[in-house]
């Protein structure tokens, strides 16, 4: 079993699609940990706030099979196969952490935006803040706290 760390957006039927991405996830993986859900604004495009979040997980499935199964969750939940990277999500999935991989081809892991934005580094940190990560050496708080614009987040009491 590999650990892995995805993160989960969603800005349309914010609440509808973060439950239903994190059961989606209970059916293909095992010993979902997840952190508290974080509302932001939308980056770099006007849209309706997100919903962000992430997901400690243990799985048996091989880095590109677990790609190819989070993209299946997206488009099974109206996902625009083509979307661009600055639009309104229904449900987006991304693999932040693979184990110790580091790739350098899809997926790109360790996934950058561990490094750029809080809305993804803060609930990582709230799983777990001493994680190093793979090739950088340092750990999730000390990323944290380099963070250069962090995105205000506003902590939400959600229900799963």
């Amino acid at each position: 079993m590999i650990t892995a760390y995805i993160g989960i957006g969603s800005n349309v039927e914010r609440e509808k699609h973060i439950r239903a991405a994190c059961h989606e996830l209970s059916l293909i993986t095992e010993n979902l940990r997840l952190s508290p859900v974080y509302a932001c604004e939308s980056f770099g495009f006007s849209g309706n706030d997100f919903y962000n979040m992430v997901v400690r997980l243990d799985t048996a499935l091989a880095l590109n099979e677990l790609s190819a199964a989070l993209k299946e969750i997206e488009v099974k939940w109206g996902r625009d196969i083509d979307a661009a990277k600055f639009q309104n999500r229904t449900i987006d999935l991304d693999i932040l952490l693979y184990g110790n991989e580091i790739s350098q081809k899809k997926p790109f892991i360790p996934r950058e935006d561990i490094f750029k934005y809080s809305f993804v580094t803060q609930p990582l940190y709230d799983i777990d803040p001493n994680l190093v990560i793979p090739g950088d050496g340092r750990t999730v708080e000390q990323i944290l706290e380099t963070i250069p614009a962090p995105v205000p987040l506003r902590r939400i009491e959600f229900q799963f």
